[in-house]
């Protein structure tokens, strides 16, 4: 159970990678059904000021004592360099043999490397640094191609976004899917979840990067059993057709059909995972119509059949409770 998540920082670290760690795991959500997590922010100073990639400051409240009793240690993104603080680094190892999970986000993995915590483990980073981690640690598996990689007890993620991903795959794991469904809700993304232990990767789900079209996408993710057409969608958002697609793949990266027929699939896998519901019934509350229609999105975007991720995955709430 994840109780405590440490956020381990160091000079010239990344604001934006610290605070996707901040809003997932250090926001008191316990009016949403979110079990409370301790959020300790650690630095080998606490009261000294870190910079940041952008020359602020943050001033860390705990010291490396406090990576003790977290279930969780973090590193955020930070600037690459040749050697990082001993301390730091092994802080990170004591974590490591005692059972704790590790994670980093993007350039954080090279400070995972540096504590000898690859070796052997499959892991990822920001693809623009790929061949320097691969250079640096050659023992480490690095898959080049995903956006983050679950390794158990290491869990190492692309660059910046990416570590949205990796975070809310963590809680799911950990705390379940209402949880990650509650948290990724408030941050307006939807919740981005993995295949257990087969480790694929799914195609990175669209984000709305602005707010123009925020209205609609939250009343088609409540309305997904309906069909819908992009006429009628451009109606509501009070848009011609023309610029209703326009606007769309500007604020989405992708279609109205793509990003709706993902939230289906993002919706029948929670089915899936929390009701006794047939295949068929599945299919008509998530809008695909029939089975085999939910089979052939199902499997394109998660890589198994919806038979077979029940199987594994159908239990997994009962067996966390």
């Amino acid at each position: 159970m994840l109780k405590t998540v440490a956020a381990v920082l160091i000079d010239d670290f990344a604001p934006f990678e610290f605070g996707v760690l901040c809003e997932v795991f250090g926001i008191d959500r316990t009016d949403e059904g979110v079990p409370p997590v301790e959020f300790l922010v650690c630095g080998e100073r606490p009261g000294e000021p870190l910079r940041t990639s952008v020359r602020a400051m943050v001033i860390p409240e705990h010291d490396l004592s406090a990576v003790e009793r977290a279930d969780l240690v973090a590193v955020p993104a930070a600037a690459i360099r040749e050697e990082y603080p001993t301390v730091v680094l092994e802080a990170l190892r004591d974590a490591s043999a005692r059972g704790a999970t590790l994670m980093s986000v993007c350039s954080g993995a090279f400070v995972l490397g540096a504590a000898g915590l690859l070796d052997g483990r499959r892991c990822t980073t920001h693809w623009r640094h790929v061949d320097e981690l691969a250079e640096r640690f050659p023992k480490a598996l690095l898959d080049p191609d995903v956006l983050y990689v679950d390794d158990g007890d290491i869990i190492t993620s692309a660059g910046t976004a990416a570590g949205i991903d990796a975070c809310l795959h963590l809680v799911r794991r950990e705390l379940g899917s209402a949880a990650a469904t509650a948290i990724a809700r408030r941050m307006v993304v939807p919740p981005q979840r993995d295949g257990g232990q087969r480790q694929f990767v799914e195609l990175p789900i669209p984000e709305c990067s602005a707010d123009s079209l925020s209205p609609v996408l939250t009343w088609l993710a409540d309305n997904l059993r309906t069909e819908h057409t992009v006429a009628g969608l451009a109606r509501r958002a009070q848009m011609s057709e023309r610029t209703f697609a326009r606007r769309f793949v500007a604020e989405t990266g992708t279609t109205p059909h793509r990003w709706l027929s993902m939230q289906r699939v993002l919706h029948a896998r929670q089915l899936l995972e929390e009701t006794r519901l047939s295949i068929e019934e599945i299919a008509e509350r998530c809008g695909f119509g029939s089975a085999a229609l939910l089979r052939h999105h199902f499997n394109r975007v998660v890589g198994v059949s919806p038979k077979d991720y029940r199987r594994t995955f159908g239990r997994a709430a009962e067996l966390r409770s």
